[in-house]
Parts: C-alpha cells; sequence; structure tokens
C-alpha cells in the first residue's frame, strides 16, 4: 500500500481530500499543492486503499485519474455514486475525450480536468465542489427543519396553531401537569395524549385510555376504579381498575364532560390526593399516575350549568391544549392527506399511487365535520377503490365530490357557527339517507364514532 497523508494544522478548515492515481509522481505533485492550499490530503494508488480510505467517513471530495489498471475511474465513480454518494468526485485523465468526460458526468462526477492539471482550475474545481457539498446539506437541513415543524411524534401540521399545540406539548410533557385537551370529534384528542406521554419520563410505563361516554354510569367507577368479587350482580371475580394498570404511567380519560356527579366526586379525590377505593371494599389504593382528560365540549360553558363541577373543572384544567377543527386548518389538508396516501399506498400494496389537483381542490373545500379522523378514512376508501394509478374526483364520497353545503341556504345574519352548523346537520342528513338510516355505517363514512353521531344527531336535533 502506498499511502501520503498529510495533515497541516488548518487542514480541517477547508475539508478532506481523497487523491487516487496510479502514477506516484501525479500523486507526490497534487498532494504537495493541495497541502499548500491547506487541505487534509489522503493519497492512494489503489481501489483497495481508497475504499479504506472512504470507509473512515471523513472524505469530501474524491480526485481520480480515469484510466488505471484493474479498475479504473468510471469504476470507481459508480462504486462511490452506489456507496458513498455525499463524496463529491473530480476526474483528472491525460486521455481526455468527449465521450469519456459525458460518461464520466453520467455517472456523478463533479468535473473533468484533463492532464497536465492547472492549479487554479483544479483550486476553483475544489472551491466549486465543497460549495456544493454545503448547498446540499443546507438543503437537508432546511427540510430536516421543515419536517420537524411540520410533524411532532405522529401529530402531523404546518398550521400555526398546530405549531403552538406542538410547543405546549413541549412544554407539559415533562411535568406532572394534568391536561385538559379540548376539540371536535376527529380532531385527534387521543394522539396528542399519547403524544404527551411518549415525550414524558413515563414512556416506558403504560398508557392506558378510557372512552368515559362508551361506558354505562354503573360500569365506569367499576371499571376505572375496580371492584371485588360479589361487590353487584355480575361481580364474579376481582377486577383491577383502569386507575391501578395506569400505575406508573398516564390514563386517559376521554368524553370526561359525560361524567356524572356522584362520579365526578370520585375523580376529583383521585386528581387531588391519587387514592382511591375499589367498588365493594373500603380498602384504599395509592397510585402515581397522570391524569390527562379530553372533552369536545365547552367544559367551562357546563360549569356555569352546573352540570359539570367547577372545582374538578379546575383541577383538570392546569393546562389546556385546544386542537382547531380541520377546518380552520386549510393549509394542512394537502400535507394530511399526502400522509395518509403514503400510509394506506403501503398497507394496500399501491405505493405509487397519487391525488390529482381537481380532487385535492375537492378536499380543500369540503367542512370536514369528522375532522382528521374523516379525511383518514375518505383517503384509504379512494386508495382502495380507486382502479387507476391517480386519485380522481370520481373517488371521492358524493358528499366531498358534491358538497351538500353548496345548497345550504345562508342566512345574511346567520354566524359563521350557524351557518357550519346547518352544513354540518345537511351532510349527516345526506349520509343518513345514503345508508338508509343504519348509523354504524353513516358514522363509519363521516369517520367519527357512533357515540360521536349519536352526539350530534341530538345536539342538531336531527329527527
Amino acid at each position: 500500500m502506498q499511502l501520503v497523508e498529510k495533515k497541516p494544522e488548518c487542514a480541517n478548515q477547508q475539508g478532506r481530500i481523497l487523491l487516487l492515481d496510479d502514477d506516484r509522481i501525479i500523486l507526490d505533485s497534487l498532494s504537495e499543492f493541495l497541502d499548500m492550499e491547506g487541505y487534509h490530503v489522503s493519497a492512494v494508488d489503489s481501489f483497495e486503499d481508497a475504499r479504506e480510505i472512504l470507509g473512515e467517513g471523513e472524505i469530501q471530495v474524491a480526485i481520480t485519474d480515469l484510466n488505471m489498471p484493474n479498475v479504473d475511474g468510471l469504476e470507481f465513480l459508480r462504486y462511490l455514486t452506489a456507496n458513498h454518494p455525499q463524496v463529491t468526485a473530480i476526474v483528472i485523465t491525460a486521455y481526455g475525450s468527449i465521450e469519456s468526460a459525458v460518461e464520466a458526468i453520467k455517472l456523478g462526477a463533479h468535473d473533468y480536468l484533463t492532464k497536465p492539471v492547472i492549479d487554479d482550475e483544479l483550486r476553483m474545481s475544489i472551491q466549486r465542489a465543497l460549495k456544493q457539498q454545503a448547498l446540499q446539506a443546507e438543503n437537508i437541513e432546511l427540510k430536516n427543519q421543515l419536517k420537524r415543524h411540520q410533524q411532532f411524534g405522529n401529530i402531523i401540521g404546518q398550521d400555526k396553531q398546530m405549531h403552538k399545540v406542538f410547543s405546549l406539548i413541549r412544554a407539559v410533557a415533562s411535568t406532572p401537569t394534568n391536561v385538559l385537551i379540548t376539540g371536535e370529534s376527529g380532531t385527534g384528542k387521543s394522539m396528542v395524549a399519547r403524544t404527551i406521554h411518549q415525550q414524558s419520563d413515563r414512556r416506558d410505563g403504560p398508557f392506558v385510555e378510557v372512552s368515559c361516554g362508551a361506558l354505562p354510569e354503573n360500569l365506569l367507577e367499576s371499571e376505572l376504579f375496580g371492584h371485588i368479587k360479589g361487590s353487584f350482580t355480575g361481580a364474579l371475580s376481582d377486577k383491577q381498575g383502569r386507575f391501578l394498570a395506569a400505575d406508573g404511567g398516564t390514563i386517559f380519560l376521554d368524553e370526561i364532560d359525560s361524567a356524572t356527579p356522584s362520579f365526578q366526586v370520585k375523580l376529583l379525590r383521585v386528581l387531588q390526593e391519587r387514592q382511591f377505593e375499589p367498588v365493594g371494599t373500603n380498602k384504599t389504593v395509592r397510585v402515581n399516575v397522570r391524569v390527562i382528560v379530553a372533552t369536545n365540549k365547552n367544559l367551562k360553558k357546563l360549569v356555569e350549568e352546573e352540570k359539570f363541577r367547577e372545582d374538578l373543572y379546575y383541577r383538570v384544567n392546569v393546562v389546556d391544549i385546544h386542537l382547531p377543527p380541520l377546518r380552520e386548518r386549510v393549509s394542512d389538508i394537502g400535507l394530511l392527506a399526502n400522509h395518509f396516501l403514503d400510509k394506506f399506498g403501503k398497507i394496500h400494496n399501491r405505493s405509487d399511487i397519487t391525488i390529482s389537483s381537481e380532487a385535492m381542490k375537492f378536499l380543500a373545500r369540503h367542512s370536514w365535520p369528522g375532522n382528521v379522523r374523516e379525511l383518514e378514512n375518505v383517503i384509504e376508501r379512494a386508495v382502495v377503490l380507486s382502479l387507476g394509478g391517480q386519485i380522481g374526483t370520481d373517488d371521492l364520497p358524493t358528499d366531498i365530490s358534491e358538497p351538500a353545503c353548496n345548497d345550504t341556504i345562508i342566512n345574511p345574519n346567520d354566524t359563521l357557527a350557524e351557518v357550519l352548523l346547518k352544513s354540518e346537520k345537511k351532510i349527516i342528513l345526506s349520509a343518513l339517507e345514503r345508508y338508509n338510516g343504519n348509523r354504524q355505517k353513516t358514522a363509519k363514512a363521516l369517520g367519527i364514532s357512533r357515540t360521536s353521531l349519536f352526539r350530534k344527531i341530538r345536539d342538531l336535533e336531527i329527527k
């Protein structure tokens, strides 16, 4: 192995260069010149030696001769492209031709110089190569920064409202503080709760999720606090509650607004003292658990209406993270649609499928009563049903490709909230009609839970 390695004091200021040439005179001459220019130079006369130096991972520019025995310069370029694409290559040769120059550039060479090499030409070529590398590194960093701004954990969003959500998650994750997450159904409250848990020092502990609205009143207390055998009809054995299951981790209570007054009293005690008694026993159980609650209701209004305890409200509302509805973050629709397209394209073995610009316009115009969950379902449906390589408007549900809200009569005196409620009601009515009143299918098509659909039917007074 013939290796010349020179390390001037200022070497790392300008970069590290690999020289590959079977001509010893050329190696010595170029090494001396580059050494004087302040570069860290590794000079070798064989492909094997070059590969060993490249394996150290510090080379920025590789200067190679084109005509060499065994492995020539073109083969070396192929190796660089395949194994070290971050290294910029410069080709030098005494037998220059247009054909060899074109081939070298095609294989990724940054520049092509003929021997005898002129100092100024080599100097300029290296400077251009390092400048190109710096720009590429800057572009990669900018893309990474953009990705970091657009995604936090599994939550995606570039809207300024979502940046505020990201900031709140970062601020609160490392603390034991109770968190209240508010927002409409389908906005991603569960995902935010999971992200807080994953970013906290409890990440290795359990994450337990409970939908309070999905449990009957007589079972909610037992589900959360547990019970002993025989404590009530049907209690055939002892049962560990969800709070104890979440010990050392996080418990997420969704739809907290549905909690009954009696249960609210017991929940308040758990939040204050981190202790409770399972149903049917006086034995006190202590737990180390973080509590995150969520609601799609206005809890403050419920407090004013005396439907929710004021002391419990202030106990859970230490930090309020509000998730905006999708219709208020239109700039995120395309970002989310492409994310779900990539996700379901892989799941359904259709990674090459795209969305037409016309279909994307319809997605952007839709009011999304089911929010992000509805968009996710729409994209999966389109991926599954689309016959071509591109999702078009015909692949979208009719309430999106033929928006029902276009027929909504808007009163000039209506507020924005009233207009949106009318549009939402018409969309739900249209979906119910399309599925012949089947609420399970309607909820699935709208991308919301059946519980949420029942609540919307009630609140919107749909007959």
